[in-house]
This record gives structure tokens, C-alpha cells and sequence, in this order.
């Protein structure tokens, strides 16, 4: 028995890992040269044009429903209108290059285009719907940061950088979680189960993972495999799109943010856009494609190649070196660092997983005067060290890059 499931979570590592690996990188070549000051202009008008340009560049940015929050908050406080800011909102998380490669991996590439086209459809839907019911106003003004990574040298090494200790850091746990489960279902399953259940198909078996999914959190990256894993049991290809679609996009502490950031009005019509735009696509794929669907993955096994087996094995060790380097810091606090040098202690909200810390992170790293920051998410407080540092200076920072200072001391 657990030979069984050892194999089947052996499969499943083998399927995704070359995918996500190349989706890594590419995360990082699209951040180095295509920084997000880049693109802030062209979404400040409440057009349609703005809407479409924030699904464009949301598509492709591999950002989790969470880590998505503070970067559209950043936008929107850069300028960005209230309906660019949402079709950013839904449109990102569901997607991203890492996710794509993965869904293709998986499920194929008629499921994996249009999932991407479901993303783009779902948040210029509900942009435009922002920009046709909210009253249009005027975001605040902010400065822009420097972009640090034109200060490194080596690009390649940025590239690597942030794939590694941006991205994968980010979502290595819940990746795991996802590989995990997807795995115990491959091997608890039997193929074609849900197949013969009643409740589990059509629009019935839709809205049900609707209800499920909606208020947990849900990596786009690693729910590909359990969904993946539920297709090859008999589920219909248009209820794992919903999943797809709807787990990514929305959790409650994203809700939460957004009813803050922006309003009970648009939280609404983002939560209206993702339960209607994602029962009909489903539909939609089943209706048009859904027989096509093909899971190369989960029940299947086939000859390995070489490239796959060490994509598998790099993928492991990078998520044991930051399993490692979380454990240390956490139960091993650097003893080299300057105890006198001033320090700042902020508690921050909205923190809400690692992406978020290291997106405060590198917000703080990037202003001046600071020489090191430590980020506790479980308690929120971030300690800063530096030469002249100010309270007033770091909370603007911590709250351009979307978070809140609570307090300071």
C-alpha cells in the first residue's frame, strides 16, 4: 500500500517538476526585465483599454490569490483605476506562466489555453463591470520606487534569485500539500469513479466545487495535479476548470482585502464575475472540448526520461534547501548581525503567506538606510536594521508595497 501511493507521488513529481521549473524561470526573466514600473501607466483610465492591459499583463505573472493582493493594491495606489485593479485581481492568480506549463503537462494544451483565456475573459469582464457600476475617483498618488534589480549586475543571477527565493519560496509548502494529496487520490481513487456518480456531474457537481473552493486557499501551480488527479476518476473536465478558476481567485482573507482595499461594491461584483464567469466557462469547456481532455499524469505511467527524473530531483533538493533555510532561520538566528545598530520593530497586517512576507521584504530592502530586514509572518512583526531610519519613511513603504502598519515602535 505505501509502495502504491510512494509511486504514484514518484508520477505526479515526475510530471510537474520540468514544467514548473522552466515556468520558474521564466517568472523570473518577465519580472527582471519587465519590472512593474513599466506597466503602471497604461492602467490609470477607467476604460476598457486599461481593463484589457491589466488581464494582459495579470495573465502571464505567476502570483498566488494572496500574494496577488498587495501588488494589486501597490498598482492601485500607483494609479491604476478601480476596474483595472480587478481585472488584475481575477485575472492573475488563476494563471501564470508556471501554471500554464503545468496545466499542459497535465491536462494538455486545448485545457491549458483556455484556461488562460478563461483568466483573460473573467477579469475583463469584471473590470469592465468595476468601471461600468463604481463611481470613478481618483487613487492616491504615490512615488515610484526604484527598480532594484537594474542595480544587479548579473541579470541572470536576479532571474535566479527571484524564481528561487521570490517564487518557489512563496508556494513550496502548499506545493507540496497539493503533490501530496493529488497523490492519496490517484492511489485511493479508482479511474473513472465519479464517472458513475450521479451528484458529481454536470452543473450540480460544478457548483459544489464552487462552494468548496471559493473560500479556501488554493495554489494556482499546485492544484493543477489534484485536478488533474480528479479528471483521471471520472470528474468532467468543465468542474475541474471551475476549481481551476475559482479556487485561485478567491479565499477569504482575499475577500477580506478586497472589501478593504476597495470596497463592498466591488467585492461584490469580484466575487459575482468569478462564480458566473466560472460555472459558464465550465460548461463552455464541456460543451466544446471537454471529451478532449486527456491527463497525462495521476493513473498514467509511462518510460521516464532522463530529463524528467532530474528535473525531479533538482525540484526536491531546491524545496528542501528552503525548507532548510526556513528552519534555520526560524531556530537559528544569525549571530553575526550588528546588535547596535538601530533598530525598528513594525507590526504589519495582511500578511498571509511567504509570498507576502517577501514582497514586504523587498520593499524594506529597497528603501534607503536599510541594511536588514526580518519578516515573522506567523506574528506579523518585521524588524529593521539600519543606519537612519525612520518610522514614518518605512510604514509609507510597507504600505505602497499594500500592507498596513498597525503599529510602530
Amino acid at each position: 500500500m505505501l509502495f502504491g501511493y510512494l509511486d504514484a507521488l514518484w508520477n505526479i513529481l515526475l510530471d510537474l517538476s520540468p514544467a514548473l521549473l522552466l515556468g520558474l524561470l521564466l517568472a523570473g526573466v518577465l519580472r527582471v526585465f519587465f519590472p512593474e514600473g513599466m506597466v503602471r501607466a497604461h492602467l490609470s483610465q477607467a476604460s476598457l483599454g486599461s481593463v484589457v492591459r491589466a488581464a494582459l499583463i495579470g495573465v502571464p505573472m505567476p502570483l498566488c490569490s494572496c500574494g496577488v493582493v498587495p501588488t494589486a493594491i501597490g498598482l492601485r495606489n500607483q494609479g491604476a483605476s478601480p476596474g483595472a485593479t480587478t481585472s488584475f485581481l481575477i485575472s492573475t492568480p488563476q494563471t501564470g506562466v508556471d501554471s500554464i506549463l503545468v496545466s499542459a503537462a497535465f491536462l494538455g494544451w486545448p485545457f491549458a489555453l483556455f484556461k488562460v483565456v478563461a483568466a483573460f475573459f473573467s477579469g475583463v469582464a469584471g473590470g469592465w463591470l468595476v468601471n461600468r457600476f463604481t463611481a470613478p475617483d481618483a487613487a492616491a498618488a504615490e512615488l515610484e520606487q526604484g527598480e532594484h534589480w537594474r542595480d544587479v549586475d548579473n541579470r541572470l543571477l536576479a532571474v535566479l534569485r527571484y524564481a528561487l527565493f521570490d517564487i518557489l519560496a512563496a508556494i513550496d509548502l502548499w506545493l507540496i500539500g497539493g503533490v501530496l494529496l493529488a497523490a492519496l487520490i490517484t492511489f485511493a481513487v479508482p479511474a473513472d469513479y465519479f464517472a458513475s456518480v450521479g451528484w458529481a456531474q454536470g452543473v450540480g457537481g460544478m457548483l459544489l466545487v464552487l462552494a468548496v473552493s471559493l473560500p479556501l486557499y488554493v495554489c494556482t501551480t499546485s492544484s493543477v495535479p489534484i485536478a488533474a488527479s480528479l479528471i483521471a476518476a471520472g470528474m468532467p473536465a468543465g468542474s475541474a476548470l471551475v476549481f481551476l478558476m475559482a479556487g485561485p481567485a478567491t479565499n477569504v482573507a482575499t475577500m477580506g482585502a478586497v472589501y478593504r482595499a476597495l470596497g463592498a461594491r466591488v467585492l461584490a461584483l469580484y466575487l459575482g464575475t468569478v462564480i458566473v464567469a466560472s460555472v459558464g466557462l465550465g460548461m463552455t469547456f464541456d460543451f466544446i472540448i471537454g471529451g478532449t481532455t486527456v491527463v497525462t499524469g495521476a493513473h498514467a505511467h509511462a518510460t521516464r526520461a532522463w530529463w524528467e527524473i532530474a528535473s525531479a530531483v533538482l525540484l526536491l533538493a531546491l524545496m528542501t534547501y528552503l525548507l532548510a533555510r526556513r528552519l534555520r532561520r526560524r531556530w537559528l538566528p544569525d549571530r553575526d548581525r550588528v546588535s547596535d545598530q538601530p533598530q525598528l520593530t513594525l507590526q504589519v497586517e495582511g500578511m498571509s503567506c511567504q509570498h507576502c512576507a517577501a514582497s514586504v521584504s523587498q520593499a524594506l530592502q529597497a528603501a534607503d538606510a536599510v541594511e536588514r530586514v526580518d519578516v515573522e509572518l506567523s506574528s506579523g512583526r518585521v524588524q529593521v536594521w539600519g543606519g537612519d531610519l525612520r518610522r514614518d519613511r518605512l510604514a509609507a513603504v510597507v504600505t505602497r508595497a499594500g500592507y498596513k502598519v498597525v503599529d510602530a515602535e
